[in-house]
């Protein structure tokens, strides 16, 4: 059986047309350390879709979203944590530390225009779910890199979870920061749907 291996971004890329969805800004989910400085957009290159280019000067900036806390919280609390029979054994200050941020998006514009790379509309583009799987994170980002330089100017990508992978997330990219609005921040510990989120995720928390 041949493996999925994501091929490089095509030459013709920016002249295919993308697949472009609208999201609420307000149906995002961040997790932070921090209880400021959201949206924060990334370009250390650490991460799956952050700019490719070789420069740091002009590169774009990414940040990481869920539209649910469960996945919010695989993506960030346990991405590096395995689990033992089944379950996940977390420290409560890794939750008593972090807060969770939601957006409160300008009334002049609601919505974050977003490249589908999911389903049919990843495929047509000659992509492939591995995009959300395969590592190091070299060509990923330049496919972020080819979306970004898209006549399409979109804000940001939609992919599949990798640590959930039937649910959607989304990377925003720094052009998009004023269409974010405000960072509307809470603690972590406290947020509604916490447990629900604990409990599907099969989490305990301990000391």
């Amino acid at each position: 059986m041949s493996r999925l291996i994501l091929r490089e971004p095509p030459a013709d890329l920016h002249q295919t047309p993308l697949t472009v969805v609208e999201i609420p800004a307000s149906s995002l989910y961040r997790i932070s350390s921090h209880g400021t400085g959201e949206p924060y957009f990334g370009t250390s290159q650490a991460n799956r879709f952050d700019d490719p280019s070789a420069s740091p000067v002009g590169r774009f900036g990414t940040c990481y979203c869920g539209f649910d806390l469960t996945t919010a919280i695989a993506e960030t609390i346990l991405h590096d944590e395995l689990p033992a029979a089944g379950r996940f054994t977390v420290t409560a200050h890794e939750f008593s530390s972090r807060f969770l941020v939601r957006f409160e998006a300008p009334q002049e514009r609601a919505t974050l225009r977003l490249a589908d790379l999911t389903g049919v509309a990843l495929k047509r583009l000659g992509g492939d779910g591995s995009i959300s799987t395969v590592q190091p994170y070299g060509l990923p980002q330049r496919w972020a890199g080819a979306i970004h330089a898209h006549p399409e100017q979109a804000d940001g990508m939609l992919y599949m979870s990798r640590h959930v992978n039937d649910r959607k997330a989304a990377v925003i990219f720094s052009r998009a920061r004023t269409h974010m609005g405000r960072a509307l921040y809470g603690p972590l510990a406290t947020a509604p749907g916490l447990l629900h989120a604990l409990s599907e995720l099969q989490v305990e928390l301990c000391g």
